[in-house]
């Protein structure tokens, strides 16, 4: 048994997306920090599809409730931040998520 339990991402793209192809390559690229991350393809789902269609690449944190889970989105980064501001972003969620 474990009190940790790592916080989680989901980004939601879709297929020939280069900015969600982007962010999830400086995602992975920082997979050495304690975090899972889901990709989620928008066109696998209609209500995915109607809520992000005109908004990919959404990083979203997952949020434990008491009525089970919940998304918060993130605020979106530039396509073009770099990787060490993907990582800043991450450790601080993470951060926040250990403190809650």
């Amino acid at each position: 048994m474990t009190d940790r339990t790592l916080t989680t991402f989901v980004l939601y793209s879709k297929p020939g997306c280069h900015l969600c192809e982007g962010l999830e390559e400086k995602l992975l690229a920082v997979a050495h920090l304690p975090f899972a991350l889901e990709v989620r393809d928008i066109t696998t789902r209609d209500d995915w599809f109607q809520r992000y269609q005109y908004e990919i690449p959404v990083l979203c944190q997952v949020q434990s409730t008491a009525s089970g889970s919940q998304e918060i989105p993130l605020p979106r980064l530039s396509p073009r931040a770099s990787q060490a501001r993907v990582e800043q972003l991450i450790q601080t969620y993470i951060g926040q998520s250990k403190a809650e």
